[in-house]
C-alpha cells in the first residue's frame, strides 16, 4: 500500500506509516470551536498533552491561536507566551511536538525547544517561513486554507430551447425569406411544398415527422423562454409569423433572463462592492474563514441551483486544491526542503463548504498520489456535523472516526484529532482485523528474589500467551551487578525478541500485568530500581517512537546498561551499531551500569 513506502522525516524522528499516525490536538487558546478553554492554562495544557500521549498518540500539535471561523488574529509575542513553555515541556517527556502557527518568529522558537515539526496553516507561502524551514531539519505541514476570493468561474453560454411552433415556424418563415432575398431556391420539403409548411396544421420536421404541439400553454413550465414566446404570439395575430429580426430580439431577451438566473452571484457583485467590505490586507487567512462564513450565510435563494448531482463538481475543486498542494510543495524542494520531510493536507473547514469537504475527503487517494504523507484533519468540524447531524461539536468523534476511517482506507497516513484515547481504540481494533502487520520487538526481562531463573523462563512463558504475540527468539541468561540501587542481590537478565501485532501502549499493558502475577511489589513501599521478582521493559518497536509518563520508546536507558546490551548480541549481530542507528545513544562498555559477570545458562 501507499502508506507503507512513505516515511516522514521530523528532526531527529523518522516516521513510519505501517499504520496511521495519530495526531493529537492541544489548544493553548481561550476560543477554541471545540475546546476553548480547556487547555488555557499551562499547566493543564501540559497534562493534557502528557496524557494524550499516555492514551496512543504518536504526535502532539500545539497551537495558540485559534482558527475557527471568525477568529480573532493574535499577535505572534501572545501566541509565544501561550506555547512555548508547553512545547518545552512535552519535548522533555520525549514526544514529537508540532507547532500549528502561521508566525515565523513563533516556529522558530519552537522549534528550537525541540519541535519537531511546522504546521503551517497557510501553506508556506510566506517567504520568510520557507526560508526558515528550509534551512532546518523539522518536518512540515503543508495546508490548504482557502482563497481570498471567489474562484473564477468559466463564461457562461446561454443556452435557448425553444420548442413552440410559433418558434418553429417563424424560422422557417426566416429562412424563406433570406432565400428569396438572396435568389436563391425556397427550401421544399419531401412533399413538395415550401420546407417549413403545414400538414394537418403540424409543423413537418426533416425528415418528415410531425412535431407535436407541448401541452404547456402559453407559459411552457413558467420559463423565460415561454414568457418570451408569449410576447412574440401577442404581438402578431393569429397565423402570422414573426419576423428574423423580432425572432432574434426575443432569443435575446430571454438568453439575458436565463444567463442572470443560471450564474451565480452575477448580479450580487456591483453590490458586494458598494459595500466597501474589502478584505483586510494585515490578515489573509482572517480574511478567508470570514468569505467561508459569509457563504454558508447565504439566503437560500442565493444558495438554490438545479442541479441533478448532490455534490459540485469534484474537477475544478480538485484541481484548486490539490494545484496548490502540488506547487507550494514543489517550491519547498526547490528552496531546500528534502521532499520526505514535507506532509499535505487538504484543510478541511478553511474556507470551504462541507459539500466541498466531502468531495475532498472521497479524493483522498488522489491527493494521496502526489506523493507525500497525508493529514486527515477533520475531528469534530462542520462537514463532521452535517453529515452525521450533530450539532455540538465535541460530540461529534464517533462520525470523526468514520470519516477518518474512510481517509485511511484511501491511503491517508496522519489523523490529527481531538479524542485521542476513543480513536486509539477504534484504530487498534480495526487494524488488528483489516490489517495483519507482525512487527519486532525486544523485551529485557530481570528478576534478583527467589529463583531468578525460574522467573525469567515464567515470563517467558506468559509472554508467548500474549494475544497476536509470540516469542521469536531468546538470549542466554546472565547475572548482572545492581545498576542503580547498589545495596541488593546480583539479578539475572535476559531479553527476548517477540513478533506482535500489538499496539505497544497495548503491549506494554500486557507485559505489566505479567509482572502483577509473577508477584512484583508495585506499592509504594517498594524502591525505584529495587529488588523485584520480575521485571519486563518494552526496549523497541519496529518503526515506533513514543514519549510520555507510561512508555518511552525507545528505552530511554537502553544505551546505558551493560545487562541489556551484552544479552542483545545474542539476537542483533552489533547491538550498539542497530541501536545508534535507531537515534539511541549507546556508551562504550566502561562507560555503563550493571555490567554483566558471568553467564547463567540457556533461556
Amino acid at each position: 500500500m501507499a502508506r507503507e513506502s512513505k516515511t516522514w522525516r521530523c528532526g531527529k524522528h523518522t516516521l513510519t506509516f505501517d499504520r496511521p499516525r495519530i495526531m493529537g490536538i492541544l489548544n493553548v487558546t481561550p476560543d477554541s470551536f471545540s475546546d476553548g478553554g480547556e487547555n488555557f492554562d499551562q499547566e493543564a495544557a501540559i497534562a493534557r498533552g502528557i496524557a494524550m500521549l499516555d492514551e496512543g498518540a504518536d504526535i502532539i500539535d500545539v497551537g495558540g491561536e485559534s482558527t475557527r471561523p471568525g477568529f480573532t488574529p493574535v499577535s505572534a509575542d501572545e501566541e509565544a507566551r501561550r506555547v512555548l513553555p508547553v512545547v518545552r515541556a512535552l519535548v522533555a517527556k520525549g514526544a514529537i511536538v508540532s507547532i500549528d502557527t502561521r508566525h515565523v518568529e513563533v516556529a522558530k522558537a519552537a522549534v528550537r525547544m525541540g519541535a519537531a515539526i511546522v504546521n503551517d496553516v497557510t501553506g508556506f507561502t510566506d517567504p520568510k517561513m520557507v526560508e526558515f524551514v528550509a534551512n532546518n531539519t523539522c518536518g512540515v505541514v503543508v495546508m490548504h486554507a482557502g482563497e481570498l476570493a471567489e474562484p473564477e468561474r468559466a463564461p457562461h453560454t446561454a443556452v435557448t430551447l425553444d420548442t413552440s411552433a410559433a418558434a418553429y415556424m417563424a424560422e422557417r418563415e426566416a429562412e424563406r425569406q433570406r432565400a428569396e432575398a438572396e435568389g436563391r431556391p425556397v427550401p421544399m420539403g419531401r412533399l413538395g411544398r415550401p420546407r417549413g409548411g403545414k400538414v394537418l396544421g403540424e409543423p413537418r420536421l426533416k425528415g418528415g415527422a410531425i412535431q407535436q404541439r407541448l401541452p404547456f400553454g402559453d407559459i411552457p413550465n413558467g420559463s423565460a423562454a415561454g414568457e418570451a414566446d408569449a410576447e412574440a404570439a401577442g404581438a402578431h395575430p393569429a397565423g402570422e409569423a414573426a419576423s428574423a429580426d423580432e425572432v432574434m430580439a426575443a432569443a435575446t431577451s430571454t438568453a439575458a433572463a436565463v444567463s442572470t438566473e443560471a450564474v451565480p452571484g452575477a448580479e450580487e457583485a456591483p453590490s458586494r462592492a458598494s459595500t466597501g467590505d474589502a478584505v483586510p490586507s494585515n490578515d489573509e487567512l482572517a480574511a478567508i474563514m470570514r468569505r467561508a462564513a459569509e457563504r454558508r450565510g447565504a439566503t437560500a435563494a442565493d444558495r438554490v441551483r438545479q442541479s441533478r448531482f448532490t455534490l459540485p463538481d469534484s474537477a475544478p475543486i480538485m484541481r484548486r486544491v490539490m494545484g496548490f498542494l502540488s506547487d507550494q510543495a514543489r517550491s519547498l524542494v526547490q528552496a531546500g526542503v528534502a521532499r520526505d520531510r514535507i506532509c499535505i493536507d487538504p484543510g478541511a473547514g478553511f474556507g470551504k463548504s462541507a459539500n466541498e469537504d466531502i468531495v475532498i475527503q472521497r479524493e483522498t487517494a488522489k491527493m494521496v498520489s502526489l506523493g507525500y504523507p497525508l493529514m486527515c484533519a477533520v475531528s469534530r468540524k462542520r462537514v463532521v456535523g452535517a453529515v452525521s447531524g450533530v450539532s455540538e461539536a465535541s460530540a461529534r468523534d464517533a462520525a470523526t472516526y468514520g470519516m477518518c476511517l474512510g481517509a485511511i482506507e484511501h491511503g491517508a497516513n496522519v489523523v490529527r484529532v481531538h479524542d485521542v484515547a476513543g480513536f486509539a481504540q477504534f484504530l487498534n481494533g480495526y487494524w488488528a482485523v483489516a490489517h495483519p502487520q507482525p512487527r519486532r520487538a525486544f523485551v529485557a526481562l530481570g528478576s534478583n528474589m527467589g529463583r531468578r531463573l525460574d522467573n525469567i523462563r515464567a515470563a517467558r512463558d506468559l509472554i508467548a500467551e500474549i494475544p497476536l504475540t509470540c516469542v521469536f527468539s531468546c538470549s542466554r541468561i546472565y547475572e548482572s551487578e545492581p545498576a542503580y540501587v547498589k545495596r541488593q542481590d546480583p539479578f539475572a537478565n535476559a531479553v527476548v525478541e517477540i513478533r506482535t501485532e500489538l499496539s505497544p501502549l497495548v503491549l506494554l499493558d500486557e507485559l505489566m500485568a505479567i509482572e502483577n502475577r509473577l508477584g512484583r511489589n508495585r506499592t509504594p513501599s517498594a524502591r525505584a530500581n529495587g529488588p523485584r521478582v520480575i521485571d519486563c521493559d518494552l526496549l523497541w518497536v519496529e518503526g515506533e517512537s513514543h514519549g510520555g509518563d507510561k512508555l518511552r520508546l525507545p528505552h530511554p536507558r537502553l544505551g546505558e546498561r551493560d545487562f541489556v546490551l551484552v544479552p542483545l548480541e545474542d539476537l542483533v549481530h552489533d547491538p550498539a551499531r542497530f541501536f545508534r542507528y535507531e537515534g539511541v545513544q549507546v556508551l562504550e562498555p566502561e562507560e555503563r551500569v550493571g555490567h554483566v559477570v558471568r553467564e547463567l545458562g540457556q533461556l
